[in-house]
């Protein structure tokens, strides 16, 4: 699977990895070596702990390495008036005589909690492209789908406070 990346997804990743590299590794290191020196390691609950840690974050290093390998870089431009990467958009559920306003993002930063449909999601990849007052349908699946109708498009700037999730 390729992830769709803008440069700035590239650079958080890169940050990322380098700030694991140079400092959370350190620390891990130290952690593991003062675990250690406690003695017997079999019952040594804070050794293994501190190995958990350090694995974990060696794993994290290799999967966002491995992500950045197959990343497949895309633009964050759009037109002013169409649904773009990084807009908030207000959207009306037909069906449920309802309003919800989402901010499309890539998928990695998508949060559906914090309202961020990532470009991939069945509703990011309907409204992407769309214009105010377009009524969309959104396939789910094969057997549901719904329509729903763009009312506002807000040109947002990424201020980089959305994370990179975390697996």
């Amino acid at each position: 699977m390729y992830d769709k990346l803008t440069q700035k997804d590239i650079e958080k990743i890169e940050a990322e990895i380098e700030r694991r590299k140079l400092v959370v590794r350190k620390e891990a290191l130290e952690a593991v070596k003062e675990a250690r020196a406690h003695g017997d390691l079999s019952e040594n609950f804070e050794y293994h702990a501190a190995k958990k840690d350090k694995n974990q974050n060696e794993s994290r290093i290799r999967y966002l390495e491995r992500m950045l390998k197959t990343a497949v870089v895309i633009s964050e431009e759009s037109s002013e008036d169409e649904v773009g990467l990084n807009n908030t958009v207000t959207v009306y559920f037909e069906e449920d005589d309802l309003c919800e306003t989402y901010k499309l993002v890539t998928s990695i930063r998508g949060n559906s909690i914090k309202g961020l449909i990532s470009i991939e999601s069945p509703i990011g990849k309907a409204i992407r492209g769309h214009k105010v007052n377009d009524r969309v349908f959104v396939r789910v699946n094969d057997n549901y789908g719904y329509n729903l109708v763009i009312k506002k498009i807000e040109n947002t700037v990424d201020d980089g406070t959305d994370q990179i999730k975390s697996f």
